[in-house]
């Protein structure tokens, strides 16, 4: 009997040291991950941003690992949800990688509602959160001063990008100014950069029409702005809404000038407007319209291609990204980049730490931008990283080109 007592108690010690030396297998494995989490529109009418973004992380994720990962540990996106590019959807979705607490870093929606709608939840927090489009600037400066301590920025921020709007047509002469926006707070704020530019440039107040998002008709808007005998129009939303603003503009019989924000001149705005796109100009970041692409563009274009193909966000020409991919594959890619390169610089996994090391990073080459940030600046991209662009033919193909003039 004891010896049976004997087999059965050694029976229960091994299997007792077998699991233990599992789960401490499971645990040192769980360590040498590192893991962040991400909402975003993977799906639903705007989904060219959220799914693009996906593409950037995962590959920046993949490129990083390669290497040897974050000091010898490797990266998993270990939580992706779809927000729909809806507020509320983001909301529930922030709550749900708030409360993973093994997730070190998240990547933030792909527009300016969802992302005003979770970053101060993000704040709270305290874990770095990447913005890479949304361009509201209270998304990093709340008060329009001091950032939030764990907010960094890849987006071309509405006042750098409007500021620029409104001199390009102070330049050029134009004698007054319209302006079309989407009723939100991304748009409503475009609008007051340019009025207050153009009041600081000592011109007239803008002529300014606003509509909602996926509206299928803009006759008024834009009749209202036709009989305003305005000679520019200054747009900022979506390229799906802009191709709608355009066949509206080619109905009227109103070739009045278009320029464009950068979020707007993306694949959506072809595919909705065909060669009515011709003309339309805007500012967006120049990295990939210059040739030769700058060493971290090329890296990243070639294993873009390698992993993904010429698809709809590298766009219709084999040989080259098209310039789209700045604001919706390049600047999740840099700002997944930019996490990283934090979180090796800090060795830990403490949030403070690691907000403090990316508020060192000096000239650290992305695709977009080299890209510096201090504890006062948590925006990575200026108006030095711009250039004016235009929808020209070449060929029988249509390309957004610098403008030289």
């Amino acid at each position: 009997m004891e010896q049976r007592f004997d087999r059965i108690g050694s029976a229960l010690g091994a299997l007792a040291l077998g699991i233990a030396i599992s789960l401490g297998a499971a645990t040192a494995a769980a360590q040498q991950t590192i893991k962040i989490g991400m909402t975003t529109a993977l799906t639903g009418p705007y989904n060219e941003y959220g799914e693009g973004a996906r593409h950037g992380v995962e590959l920046a994720i993949e490129r990083w690992n390669a290497k040897g990962g974050i000091n010898g540990k490797k990266i998993e996106l270990a939580m992706l949800l779809d927000d729909q590019l809806v507020p509320d959807r983001a909301v529930q979705n922030m709550r749900r990688l708030l409360d993973n607490k093994e997730l070190v870093g998240i990547i933030g929606p792909a527009g300016t509602g969802p992302s005003l709608a979770v970053v101060d939840m993000a704040q709270v927090d305290g874990r770095p959160f990447m913005n890479p489009i949304a361009q509201a600037p209270v998304i990093v400066y709340p008060d329009g001063g001091k950032p939030r301590p764990n907010v960094f920025s890849f987006a071309l921020q509405n006042d750098v990008e409007m500021k620029k709007q409104a001199q390009y047509a102070v330049s050029k002469g134009f004698k007054k100014i319209g302006v079309l926006v989407e009723s939100t707070a991304a748009g409503k704020s475009a609008a007051d950069i340019i009025t207050a530019q153009l009041k600081a440039d000592g011109k007239p107040a803008p002529e300014v029409e606003m509509y909602n998002q996926k509206a299928q008709d803009m006759t008024a808007q834009v009749a209202r702005l036709q009989r305003a005998e305005v000679d520019v129009v200054l747009y900022t939303g979506l390229g799906a809404d802009l191709a709608v603003v355009k066949r509206t503009m080619a109905r009227l019989n109103w070739p009045v000038q278009l320029v464009a924000n950068n979020a707007s001149l993306s694949p959506p705005y072809q595919e909705g407007a065909g060669d009515l796109v011709l003309g339309t100009q805007g500012a967006m970041i120049a990295a990939l319209g210059q040739d030769p692409l700058n060493p971290a563009a090329k890296e990243f274009a070639d294993a873009y291609k390698a992993k993904y193909g010429a698809d709809r966000w590298w766009g219709p020409d084999a040989d080259r990204p098209q310039l789209s991919m700045s604001l919706t594959v390049a600047n999740a890619y840099d700002a997944a980049s930019v996490l990283f390169e934090g979180m090796r610089i800090a060795n830990s996994n403490d949030p403070k730490a690691i907000a403090k090391a990316i508020e060192s990073i000096k000239d650290f080459r992305g695709v977009n931008a080299s890209y510096t940030f201090t504890a006062e600046r948590h925006n990575a991209i200026t108006e030095k990283d711009l250039s004016l662009f235009e929808y020209k033919k070449v060929g029988d193909k249509i390309k957004l080109l610098i403008n030289p003039n």
